[in-house]
């Protein structure tokens, strides 16, 4: 057993899961050459690579594949940020005053666990079924998120850390720019990276709001015409796009908080 902290090392690592994932496929593959299931219930990996290859040619309902992907990123990233922009200050604000906290924790904690799919018919009245609503519900999902974990986060900065600032004589932006925020800054690019998990799931609800692209869509407008192929595909491209935007995550975190876990 490792000491919490200390990792494989990214070469072992990576080589660990390339292993894990080549044994998945080989099983699923194994499972349909054996007809364990039927490919109506689960098709084997290369019937799904076979649809992928004729998507990329033809598109679905005469939409190119990258195109749906494209709008979906499109949607989801502009959710993102304005998600970002208006919980992270606050977050932090309710993290710094406890009168605001208290006056806006009922609020947050009533919306945040709410099912954004049950506010689909009221982004339609509020907002129209153009983009519009399709990015409000993914935004809603990760909003307060990030504003908890913010929040959170700001309250879980060391005691010691501001005594020590407020002894050096700074004042009560410098304590939060200098102190507050640098130990603040990796538990919210924590809640950051979970408020996109949460907001990527929530593309799919967003996507039925008369949506005519993008792999939400695509995926369930596939399933009402029984094509499970094409259902794991969008699945499938829906995990690999999510994953790729943790990871570009996770590289923007390293780049801006190098002292995350080394303190």
């Amino acid at each position: 057993m490792m000491r919490p902290g200390q990792g494989l090392g990214p070469a072992r690592t990576a080589a660990i899961g390339l292993v894990s994932v080549a044994a998945f496929l080989l099983a699923w593959h194994l499972c349909g050459r054996l007809g364990l299931f039927s490919p109506l219930i689960l098709p084997p990996p290369e019937e799904i690579w076979i649809s992928a290859l004729e998507l990329l040619e033809g598109g679905y309902h005469n939409v190119p594949l990258w195109r749906h992907v494209l709008v979906s990123l499109a949607r989801a990233l502009a959710a993102f940020v304005l998600a970002v922009a208006a919980g992270l200050p606050l977050g932090l604000a309710m993290g710094l005053f406890p009168v605001l906290s208290s006056a806006l924790e009922p609020f947050v904690q009533f919306l945040r666990p709410l099912p954004k799919i049950a506010l689909i018919p009221l982004a339609i009245l509020w907002l129209g079924i153009g983009e519009v609503s399709k990015i409000f519900l993914i935004f809603l999902s990760t909003l307060f998120t990030v504003v908890v974990g913010s929040a959170a986060s700001v309250r879980g900065v060391d005691l010691s850390k501001i005594r020590l600032g407020q002894a050096l004589g700074a004042s009560s932006l410098q304590l939060v720019l200098h102190f507050v925020l640098p130990s603040a800054l990796p538990g919210i690019f924590t809640s950051v990276r979970l408020a996109i998990g949460v907001g990527w799931t929530t593309l799919i609800a967003a996507e039925m709001v008369a949506a005519q692209s993008g792999m939400g869509w695509m995926v369930m407008n596939a399933s009402s015409y029984m094509r499970t192929d094409l259902v794991m595909l969008g699945i499938i491209l829906l995990g690999l796009a999510g994953y790729l935007l943790d990871l570009a995550l996770v590289r923007v975190e390293r780049l801006a908080v190098p002292w995350a876990g080394k303190e």
